[in-house]
């Protein structure tokens, strides 16, 4: 696909062209390790790096025009447009060359600080499952049809979504599930999406290391609210007391959902058990029974948002439930991992304190035995979440195991110290630094009526060092030391 620099920049203003507009342009990219031969490049300035310190590697790339905010007179072999806001003019531009893939879709964005890849995952199930092919872009992974890429960020930037949306109409998709991170929201990475619904999980501590305070993190995500037109179903947990805000300026339709508060979509006769949960819902004067495979009340709340979406697309309530209901686990977000004996093992994504409260409470609820938690928290991220951790395991674990995570740039030990000042009683409380062995210390310790939680990594498979990144997977490891006693 080929299109003339002047035709992307016809809906353009505030902008100064150096060079012959009529070049065709073959793509566009802000990263410069993926820019191919006729590739317009972006240069904005991030948080800590400067994107024009890459043009030389686009240009030598193939890259034969570049956006920036500062004009160059030495770079003569390629034409350069000149604009102040360089994240505003790549949602115009890539939006454009991509033929507004957002606005052939129907775009849900999922904002919140934890629920985000499941209710995401249970968005697209419940699409795929009522014959609406769905694409998928998030945390674990971004799906276009049959092609499945890794995910490097949980929203990616603004010309990597319109292209993977462009991708996934020509795989015949009609909808596009994406997962909006406050960080995503604050950098402009959805500037200009048409979103048809947005969806708010909650809202707590999280990304103070960006964020300055919670009304600035509440504030950013708000953002995907007041984007939404006036046709567009804003979906907020009602249970959440920033559900307000979130709607405060929106023109979005609200449909608010939860268990604790009255609202359009409610769940009452809720009972959990390890094998899942099972409530009635109620919407517009209609009760239907409902059953789940999935555990604890943290994913009602992820199937409450998700059945909402699939109410705002047009489905009947019935029909939302009965899909939902054969949804059973999203990838290491508290995934099983079978074994002879029965140990009741899993492992989680949750890598902060609310995320992990939310598992640990999920499972402490269904035990009949002792709950093993084992988990570390990552460097180079906020350190005041690390004895917060350490308070939650604490309270709903009888052992706990501490390990490393992604020590980053950070020393393993001197982040495992922080954790430790969070526990009150050391008498329950294991330091294994190496993880795999933390990990096989805790399925050899359990008993048949025990439950082992391995928390932090999730669907990750690898472990970030300051001077290597290892390939680690929690599910493999465990795997591999059931395999060493005989349960697998």
């Amino acid at each position: 696909m080929k299109i003339p620099l002047k035709k992307l920049l016809k809906h353009c203003t505030g902008y100064k062209i150096k060079g012959n507009k009529d070049v065709e342009i073959t793509g566009i990219s802000s990263n410069s390790k993926q820019v191919a031969p006729g590739n317009l490049f972006i240069a904005k300035k991030g948080r800590t790096q400067e994107g024009a310190r890459y043009i030389p590697d686009a240009i030598g790339a193939g890259a034969v025009a570049i956006l920036t905010d500062l004009y160059d007179p030495f770079l003569s072999r390629v034409v350069q447009v000149i604009h102040p806001d360089v994240t505003r003019l790549e949602s115009i531009l890539a939006k454009e060359f991509y033929k507004r893939p957002d606005e052939q879709l129907f775009l849900i964005g999922v904002t919140g600080t934890s629920g985000k890849t499941t209710t995401a995952f249970l968005i697209h199930h419940l699409f795929e499952t009522l014959g609406e092919r769905c694409g998928l872009l998030g945390t674990v992974e971004w799906r276009a049809g049959e092609h499945i890429y890794p995910a490097s960020h949980t929203t990616p930037d603004i010309s990597t979504s319109f292209k993977l949306m462009h991708e996934m109409i020509a795989a015949g998709c009609t909808s596009c599930v994406m997962e909006v991170s406050s960080i995503g929201l604050d950098q402009g990475r959805v500037s200009g999406m048409a979103f048809d619904a947005g969806v708010f999980t909650n809202l707590t501590p999280e990304h103070l290391d960006y964020h300055p305070t919670m009304e600035s993190y509440a504030a950013a995500k708000a953002l995907l609210f007041s984007s939404l037109s006036s046709h567009s179903a804003a979906i907020v947990n009602a249970d959440s007391p920033y559900a307000s805000q979130m709607l405060q300026n929106s023109r979005g339709i609200p449909l608010s959902y939860g268990i604790d508060t009255p609202c359009d979509l409610y769940a009452t006769d809720v009972s959990l058990s390890p094998e899942g949960i099972t409530s009635t819902i109620h919407y517009q004067k209609k009760s239907c029974p409902f059953t789940s495979p999935l555990i604890g009340r943290f994913n009602l709340y992820n199937l409450l948002a998700a059945a909402a979406v699939g109410l705002a697309k047009g489905f009947a309530l019935e029909e939302i439930l009965r899909a939902l209901s054969t949804f059973s686990h999203v990838p290491g977000r508290l995934e099983r991992i079978p074994n002879e004996r029965g140990l009741q093992l899993f492992v989680d994504y949750a890598h902060k304190a609310d995320a992990l409260k939310n598992v640990l409470e999920a499972l402490s609820e269904v035990k009949t035995g002792r709950v093993i938690t084992v988990f570390g928290c990552g460097g180079d991220r906020d350190s005041f979440k690390r004895p917060q951790m350490a308070a939650v395991a604490e309270t709903y674990s009888d052992l706990t195991i501490v390990t490393t995570d992604n020590p980053r740039r950070e020393d393993p030990n001197a982040i495992i110290r922080q954790i430790l000042t969070g526990f009150k009683n050391p008498g329950h409380i294991l330091v294994i630094p190496d993880r795999e062995e933390a990990i096989h210390k805790a399925i050899e310790l359990a008993t048949d009526k025990d439950i082992v939680l391995i928390a932090g990594k999730g669907h990750e498979t690898y472990q970030i060092f300051s001077q290597e990144t290892l390939l680690f997977d929690d599910r493999l490891v465990a795997k591999s030391a059931l395999k060493k006693m005989g349960m697998c």
